[in-house]
């Protein structure tokens, strides 16, 4: 493509208005610098340029001696045409901020900034000995307004050739790997239909794919096999490890009491109560409360009162806050020695 570039003339139809205020704060420091000595002021913009004022504590110039004089100032640029016209205003400010009328200096036409004819200001604002005993000068501190408006003005500008991006086409991309089923590596089957997918993008799409597809959830595969395995040899899986059984009794309880299979359910408990030792008691009483298995908890119950045992869900944190609204008895007839903080172990247990 070969290089563009464009610009416009501006003709702006009205007047730019703007302010700068210069607070002198420490006034009586300032009248060491001698004559025809000034500071500047920070950068301010108004109409497109940038200005800033010069502060002349002991005036100008020779002829300005005991005098405060003030500046308006253009900051130049590189440019050929660096002509501006503008109107301005000098004031010096009382205590509530408003134009002293009688310390007001008005350029009343346009004033020419440039690199030839300079800045344009007040050489005889105020004199050192009036504004020292007047009441403009407060705690060694004073204020100068410059108001500038600078009239209509014609200026160019570029203007950019860049082109927008066109708007996003992702959804077409997934549209396609969906209807193509490439790369796909999951199937769902609903209604006599199955529907390939990719269970990422499921799984970034819905919190519930990605408990099912990456979280604890795809466990529930290894339940549904054993409680499919009972309903159609009624038996149990073979299990081989103790905490196997403990988990995947737990599991199955759950699954028996909700597709009501009431053999299933009854073999769950027994697993359990056959490994108490092996079992996080606090959530095998939970379970057990919360599928009405009476002589489970029943058994809960007694395993709980040992004082080793209960002691050591104590220090497993195994539900006791539970085993405490549970069975409050337990904890007063099993640990008769022991001063329990219920919101942390035991001194000894640390």
């Amino acid at each position: 493509m070969p290089w563009q570039t464009a610009s416009a003339i501006v003709a702006r139809p009205l007047p730019v208005c703007g302010s700068h205020v210069l607070k002198i704060d420490g006034y009586s420091r300032t009248k060491g610098l001698v004559n025809g000595k000034g500071v500047s002021s920070e950068k301010f913009v108004v109409g497109r340029h940038r200005w800033y004022m010069r502060y002349f504590p002991d005036g100008s110039s020779a002829g300005q001696a005991g005098w405060i004089s003030i500046y308006l100032c253009l900051v130049h640029t590189d440019s050929v045409d660096d002509q501006v016209h503008a109107r301005c205003k000098i004031s010096l400010l009382d205590q509530d901020g408003e134009p002293v009328p009688s310390r007001v200096t008005d350029s009343q036409t346009c004033h020419t900034f440039s690199s030839n004819t300079g800045p344009w200001g007040c050489p005889q604002l105020i004199t050192r000995k009036d504004l020292e005993e007047s009441l403009y000068l407060k705690d060694d501190v004073f204020s100068v307004k410059c108001e500038i408006t600078v009239p209509r003005e014609i200026f160019t500008e570029p203007i950019s050739l860049l082109v927008s991006a066109p708007p996003s086409d992702m959804h077409r991309h997934f549209g396609r790997l969906l209807s193509s089923g490439d790369g796909a590596d999951v199937t769902f089957e609903v209604g006599g239909e199955t529907f390939a997918a990719h269970r990422c993008v499921l799984a970034a799409r819905s919190s519930v794919f990605m408990a099912e597809l990456f979280g604890p959830m795809k466990e529930e595969a290894k339940v549904f096999k054993a409680m499919l395995h009972f309903i159609f040899t009624d038996s149990l899986p073979p299990m081989d490890d103790e905490q196997e059984v403990v988990v995947m009794a737990q599991h199955l309880l759950v699954a028996a009491d909700t597709y009501n299979l009431e053999r299933l359910k009854l073999l769950c408990v027994e697993k359990l109560c056959n490994h108490m030792d092996a079992s996080p008691a606090a959530t095998t009483l939970a379970l057990a409360e919360q599928h009405s298995c009476c002589g489970l908890k029943d058994l809960c119950f007694k395993f709980l009162a040992s004082p080793g045992n209960i002691l050591k869900a104590v220090v497993a944190n195994d539900g006791f806050e539970h085993v405490r609204t549970s069975c409050p008895s337990v904890l007063r007839s099993s640990l008769p020695k022991f001063h329990l903080d219920l919101r942390q172990a035991p001194p000894s247990l640390a």
